[in-house]
């Protein structure tokens, strides 16, 4: 008994030491780099092979660690093609046995990866003599080469943006180094467009944080872009598509202060100071969200209106008072906000007691990529949340609500990152779309989740298989424990999934009348943990089922989930509070 505990220990503290995904993947990434300078030196040594064959092995212990991360399929396709080019430039027949392995494996594992249909053209190198394989040519490496077209810089009272356009996706790494402070990033496979090229591009004017930011060419296609970071606090790098692009928000240190607001903005000087949305009051905003710079400029936009449309009291006449024309009759109007109900549990939470609403919404089509989630009857999961989530999106944007989707095609997006889109981008709602899955073919119905810890046996079920692509180690358990134990928006979750199962109880009984009310249920979803707005899961059928599945199949039947989905935001919103223009009687 002693010595099962002792391996359990060992094993969860081998675990435990095991660094991040993107961590262990970048580090491979900037190894690589460099050994592959070495490697294109025209008196290279077959000594390097040792620096190549740790490059791999760092590879590959990607792999074993996270083997359903979304860096997996990369880290076997950079492993390959590296020992191709070993075999290329000194023949060791190692190099191309290892080099089939990686690439058989990845074409075999992860089948839907975008580099999978390329793993014969690479095979086919292998049997090619050391001799007559050379370096691709410059029209063959340009053909595959990523341009950097654009290099822009935003500034908010909040932080200030760095946005690197794109015309592809591209690998990169970032780091932040000292004296001077700068952070850098080195995008593999790139060139920048001509205006670009070793360019350095200055911003004094606004005394801001980055002022200055230089791309640079290194070896193999690699494209440094170097950041002034003096006066930057923290930093966070994340890739967006539609149209490809790497972000990078820089958060000012405390000691950074912002330039003082316009004078143009003192608009109707009787407006009270305290209601000014001042300099000040916008820095104690959570950092790191750029949206909510938007928020407050609308807010600020709103008030000096009101202020605007307020009459004067009746002592402060106007000069031209006496000259006006009687105003034509008119039937007076009002505006009329309906407070908010109560929480299912009888009370009002915070949200509620800030008169806070909702505009912007987070949509997260669940799964995609190589990891294509449940199947069941000509039915993909993947697939078929993603056009639900397209035509809810449709509705809500007719309804004038802001919509973000996670992701917009098949592509995979690790489970942690996809509440953390919805907190860089402010919304007030998350809604992840999943569909169900049994191993018997009679279960059917639908269910909704808010994150908690699960309280039956099925929650918990569904949470595992749901979870089963997360890259986490057990090192990361008492941090998620805590996460859930904390989350402050369990009321206002339960009270939206709540409003998401009984919508799509009533919207789907027109076309299933035997659509089975499965309830509303807690379980610690990873892709709900960290969300700082509330956040549910809806199931929105079984796959596995006959019935469900042929239904699932027909755009009627999808159209009307995402009817349900958007009847369940507008009560949810409306449940907040209610606001109506009514004429006075």
């Amino acid at each position: 008994m002693a010595q099962r505990i002792l391996v359990f220990v060992l094993a969860v503290a081998a675990a435990a030491a095991v660094p991040p995904v993107r961590t262990m993947y970048n580090d491979a990434l900037a190894r690589e780099q460099a050994v592959r300078a070495a490697l294109a030196a025209p008196d290279a040594l077959a000594t390097i092979l040792i620096d190549i064959r740790a490059v791999v092995a760092s590879y590959e212990s990607v792999v074993k660690h996270y083997p359903a991360s979304g860096y997996s399929d990369d880290a076997l396709w950079n492993a390959g093609r590296l020992e191709l080019d070993a075999y290329a430039r000194f023949g060791q027949a190692s190099d191309k046995d290892t080099a089939a392995r990686l690439l058989k494996k990845l074409a075999a594992t992860y089948p839907t990866s975008k580099f999978a249909k390329q793993v014969p053209d690479q095979l086919g190198r292998i049997d090619t003599p050391a001799s007559v394989v050379a370096s691709p040519s410059k029209d063959e490496r340009a053909s595959t080469v990523v341009t950097i077209r654009d290099i822009h810089r935003t500034v908010t009272p909040q932080l200030v943006r760095v946005t690197i356009e794109l015309d592809g996706e591209a690998t990169f790494h970032d780091e932040r180094i000292a004296d001077p402070e700068r952070v850098f990033l080195d995008l593999s496979g790139t060139r920048a467009a001509p205006p670009l090229v070793d360019k350095t591009l200055r911003f004094d004017a606004d005394a801001d944080v980055v002022r200055q930011i230089r791309i640079g060419r290194h070896p193999n296609n690699t494209t440094r872009v170097v950041l002034d970071a003096a006066g930057v606090g923290s930093y966070s790098v994340y890739p967006m598509t539609a149209p490809y692009r790497l972000v990078i928000d820089c958060v000012r240190s405390q000691d950074v202060k912002l330039s003082p607001a316009p004078a143009a903005e003192a608009v109707r000087p009787r407006l009270l100071a305290s209601h000014v949305l001042t300099r000040d009051w916008v820095k104690a905003y959570p950092q790191g969200s750029p949206r909510a710079s938007a928020r407050i400029a609308n807010a600020r936009a709103s008030m000096l209106a009101l202020a605007a449309a307020t009459p004067l009291r009746p002592s402060e006449p106007t000069p031209t008072a006496m000259t006006m024309a009687p105003a034509a009759p008119t039937t007076p109007t009002a505006t009329v906000v309906t407070p908010p109900d109560r929480n299912a549990t009888g009370g009002f939470s915070m949200a509620r007691q800030l008169g806070l609403g909702v505009s912007r919404i987070v949509i997260d089509p669940g799964h995609g990529g190589h990891d294509p989630g449940a199947k069941g009857r000509g039915v993909t999961e993947a697939e078929l949340v993603l056009d639900v989530s397209q035509r809810l999106k449709k509705l809500l944007e007719k309804a004038g609500i802001e919509v973000i989707l996670t992701r917009t095609g098949d592509e995979f997006v690790p489970l942690q990152e996809r509440p953390q889109i919805a907190n860089r981008e402010g919304a007030d709602l998350f809604l992840s779309i999943h569909a169900n899955a049994s191993p018997t073919g009679s279960a059917h119905g639908v269910e909704t989740y808010f994150l908690n810890f699960a309280n039956n046996p099925n929650a918990a079920q569904v949470a595992a298989r749901e979870n089963a692509t997360a890259a986490l180690s057990m090192g990361t358990l008492p941090d998620m424990v805590k996460a859930i134990a904390l989350n402050s928006k369990v009321d206002e979750s339960r009270d939206f999934a709540g409003h998401v199962q009984r919508a799509m109880v009533e919207r789907l009984r027109t076309s299933n009348k035997g659509v089975k009310d499965l309830g509303v249920k807690q379980a610690p979803f990873i892709v709900l943990i960290g969300a700082t707005m509330p956040s549910v899961l809806a199931e929105i059928s079984f796959v596995t089922n006959p019935q469900e599945a042929k239904l699932l199949k027909g755009n009627v039947y999808r159209q009307k989930i995402a009817e349900a989905l958007f009847n369940a935001i507008r009560k949810y919103q409306t449940s907040l509070k209610s606001v109506q223009t009514v004429a006075h009687q």
